[in-house]
């Protein structure tokens, strides 16, 4: 989801959170105690906060013509990848922009996956470091673990390992020790803001300035080999390529009528996984994009026991990121923004995306 610069994301990126201590009363319990509100004959608390959450709009990023994806020449056969993984039966490769776009927009289909039995490889293009370091970067990081562990049922450690792929890229990767089919792949790119400018720690730039041409380059916050735009598509390509998918799932692309309001980010990455998987043999019809922010503008669809697993995972990703932490599935669903997004998800194939 990315960006801190709006009110719901205040906070001390700096700050030492105490562990948690969890609460008895079971998470269906409180998400009910929030969501609840037929047959009341009078407003309680919970329906306090549902009304409150109905009132108040989550944030919109800021819309921004982009220019067309070049696309990535067709090479038969490719070469192998240093980050090529076996595939361990029906394989989906997921491409996001921001650590936590998975679980927010894409569940509870993306647990689904996990809990099938199905091979998951995950790709996070940029930190989501909204101009606040590599530190807070690795926090949101360890929070998708986090809730990755939570979806399979296992706290094992993860192994990590950088890779330099055959376009030049380093990419740091983490594959849980005892499940060889999840892996969580991280690109470390600046995060582009919801203003599509970038933060002025990162060089004001971001997925939006390289695409558009307005910067010839980007570096990973990790201090990484640079990027343009071409090897960054490159990248994507070998990396999406490396996980033999079945099928591919990522963001809104910019051209779809869904991504006006949407992070800028968000569309980049929807953008350039649509121009490049055709030239790793992924068919059209192969890939599903998921809406972002202007899902809340949707009619709920997550409810009852899915609603409750969804906001269990997500409130142990936000254990792990100072900036939106919350300690009961009822606080988790009244942020404003994210109460919305959690009750909603939308998948769009490539004929539903009303193209521009």
């Amino acid at each position: 989801m990315s960006d801190i610069d709006e009110p719901s994301r205040g906070g001390d990126e700096d700050a030492q959170r105490a562990p948690r201590r969890r609460p008895l009363v079971s998470r269906r319990t409180l998400v009910w105690a929030g969501v609840a509100v037929g047959g009341l004959a009078a407003l309680g608390g919970g329906a306090l906060i549902y009304r409150d959450i109905r009132r108040s709009a989550g944030p919109e990023g800021t819309w921004v013509e982009l220019n067309p994806i070049v696309p990535v020449p067709s090479v038969s056969p490719r070469a192998t990848s240093p980050a090529f993984e076996q595939p361990l039966g029906e394989t989906t490769v997921a491409v996001w922009a921001h650590a936590d776009d998975d679980i927010i927009f894409a569940n509870p289909h993306l647990a689904g996956v996990i809990a099938s039995g199905a091979t998951l490889r995950t790709v996070f293009v940029t930190a989501g470091d909204a101009g606040r370091g590599l530190d807070y970067a690795k926090q949101r990081e360890a929070g998708i673990r986090a809730a990755y562990d939570r979806m399979r049922g296992s706290t094992s450690a993860w192994e990590t390992r950088e890779i330099t792929l055959l376009s030049g890229a380093r990419v740091t990767r983490f594959v849980p020790v005892d499940d060889p089919r999840l892996s969580i792949t991280v690109l470390r790119l600046p995060d582009g803001n919801l203003s599509a400018k970038g933060f002025p720690s990162t060089g004001d730039a971001g997925l939006t300035q390289l695409i558009n041409g307005t910067v010839p380059a980007l570096r990973p916050i990790d201090d990484g080999p640079t990027l343009d735009a071409s090897r960054l598509a490159e990248t994507l390509a070998e990396l999406i390529h490396a996980g033999s998918p079945r099928s591919v799932t990522t963001n809104v692309p910019h051209e779809s009528a869904f991504a006006r309001g949407d992070h800028p980010d968000h569309s980049c990455v929807g953008s350039l996984v649509r121009a490049v998987a055709p030239a790793v043999g992924v068919a059209a019809e192969a890939v599903t994009y998921y809406i972002g922010y202007p899902s809340q503008h949707q009619p709920v669809n997550v409810e009852g026991d899915a609603l409750a697993s969804k906001v269990d995972v997500y409130e142990t990703y936000a254990s792990q990121d100072p900036v939106v932490t919350c300690d009961t599935a009822s606080a988790c669903l009244a942020q404003p923004g994210f109460g919305q997004w959690l009750r909603r998800s939308y998948a769009k194939a490539e004929s539903e995306l009303q193209l521009r």
